[in-house]
């Protein structure tokens, strides 16, 4: 085949260290806007970001040439700093370490899209940990509690 296709739809979650309540409503868009920036500018075709004070909800097409963990760090490592650069408040600012990541097919791209900008409503009824612990559990990922939350 002379030319390469690729769709691969990926739900990518990652929280503030510690949960810690950093992405107030005074700055939770622009730092969506910029990790939507990141992600396009690592060759991320199709980019939808949302969250709420502790965490973020990516969906992404990662193209044919992007490696998922080297954008996910990319986007943390970049995200960071823009955070810090906020105002003094913001100098602890940190992600946690890990990150999930999980395949989506084409035909939930726009259910999984309608999830991710509920998140407030979401969260109104869900703590992060038991969001996190559905996913891992629909998607069969064997876990350590020990290990998650650190």
């Amino acid at each position: 085949m002379p030319q390469s296709f690729c769709q691969i739809y990926v739900h990518i979650i990652f929280s503030t260290k510690n949960h810690q309540r950093w992405l107030s409503d005074a700055i939770r868009s622009r730092v969506h806007a910029y990790i939507a920036t990141l992600s396009r500018d690592c060759g991320c075709p199709y980019v939808h970001v949302g969250g709420v004070e502790d965490h973020v909800h990516m969906l992404v097409d990662i193209g044919k040439k992007v490696a998922p963990v080297s954008m996910i760090g990319k986007v943390k490592q970049e995200s960071s700093k823009l955070v810090k650069t906020l105002g003094s408040g913001y100098r602890d600012f940190y992600w946690q370490n890990g990150y999930g990541a999980f395949s989506v097919s084409p035909s939930r791209v726009r259910e999984v899209e309608a999830y991710i900008t509920r998140q407030e409503e979401h969260h109104r009824k869900r703590t992060f940990q038991e969001e996190l612990r559905a996913f891992l559990e629909e998607y069969g990922i064997e876990y350590d509690e020990r290990y998650v939350w650190g």
